[in-house]
């Protein structure tokens, strides 16, 4: 893998001086707003109650965070002025409501975002969520790869990193069908390494990957049978990638990542492992707030330094070869426009 200048830099921005990734995910929409929407007993949580805790989410984890994933139904509009410029800033693209057919879902972007506004509004990385299913219907598959190729492709037109985001999930036949955002139940290693193993092709652009946990997050016990199963999923990615936590408890996350580091992966990119537990003090705001800048923020540190001890520079990865990541001096665009300089 070769990077051009916006790609590298980027990445640098998301990441620490020693290339970790210690990034905290507040883009989270249906596991905020279904909360609060039951505990008000409403249809739909006020958009200011979404909104306020998002900000909250910012201005408590930011200091422990190299980069802050935001999305922009709530925590860009109400809280951009709150997030430190020296993090880096991804934005995610994708809509939190999919389409849900008996074959499998379907993505789509947020109404009126793009990679291009993105990169606009300064954003270092754009983040895409794709749920997909090696076993899933074929035209939704090929759907699916059409989706995040044109992703890819639009990210490299602009020259911003493309962190993506991989999901199994239930399809309508399965015993434990749900449209919640949390982790399947008894899903199967298989279909995680497949998913990545396709999405690891070149076409699809994807500079990062933000994975799952290969087994279930209570299955992360230390052994070394669940180890190969991660050693396999940090093979088949072949570029930088950081884990989810995906619901998963403080206990559990912190096991899946001592697994994942022991494979190659380079951080995280966590939110409801990180800020779950100070969440179930909601409406009491203070008691929220206090919990953020003691548990959470706790949490976060020993997850980060685990990091430290444990993960892999991005820029040591493999791909990028012996001499490790670095810009491509000669890419064609910046090439014309210099050639273009010199003419006039």
């Amino acid at each position: 893998m070769n990077l051009t200048p916006g790609k590298l830099w980027g990445l640098r921005r998301m990441a620490d001086a020693n290339g970790i990734f210690k990034m905290a995910a507040v883009d989270q929409r249906p596991p905020i707003k279904q909360p609060i929407a039951q505990h008000l007993g409403v249809d739909q949580a006020p958009w200011s109650e979404v909104a306020r805790f998002k900000g909250m989410l910012i201005e408590s984890l930011q200091c422990e965070s190299t980069a802050l994933l935001l999305d922009p139904h709530y925590a860009i509009p109400h809280s951009l002025d709150k997030l430190d410029p020296r993090k880096g800033l991804i934005v995610t693209l994708e809509d939190s409501l999919f389409t849900d057919t008996e074959a499998g879902r379907l993505s789509a972007d947020i109404d009126d975002w793009s990679v291009e506004k993105i990169k606009r509004m300064g954003g270092d990385a754009v983040k895409v969520l794709a749920w997909y299913r090696p076993d899933a219907g074929a035209k939704v598959n090929q759907l699916q790869q059409d989706y995040v190729k044109r992703i890819g492709e639009q990210c490299a037109l602009y020259d911003i990193p493309f962190l993506f985001e991989l999901l199994v999930y239930p399809l309508a036949a399965d015993q434990h069908q749900t449209t919640d955002y949390i982790e399947m139940q008894n899903k199967k290693s298989d279909q995680v390494l497949l998913s990545v193993e396709e999405f690891a092709n070149p076409d699809y652009g994807v500079d990062v990957f933000k994975l799952e946990s290969p087994v279930n997050a209570d299955q992360a016990d230390g052994s070394t049978q669940v180890q190969a199963i991660f050693d396999e999923m940090g093979k088949v990615a072949k570029r930088p990638w950081v884990m989810l936590s995906a619901g998963a408890g403080k206990g559990q996350f912190k096991q899946v990542l001592e697994h994942a580091f022991a494979a190659g992966a380079s951080g995280f990119l966590a939110g409801r492992a990180i800020w779950q537990d100070a969440f179930q003090g909601y409406p009491d705001w203070k008691k929220v707030e206090t919990a953020l800048s003691s548990d959470a923020i706790n949490y976060l540190k020993s997850i980060s330094l685990l990091a430290d001890e444990h993960a892999k520079n991005w820029q040591k990865h493999a791909c990028f070869g012996a001499e490790g990541a670095q810009f491509t001096p000669a890419d064609s665009s910046f090439r014309h426009q210099y050639q273009a300089m010199e003419l006039d």
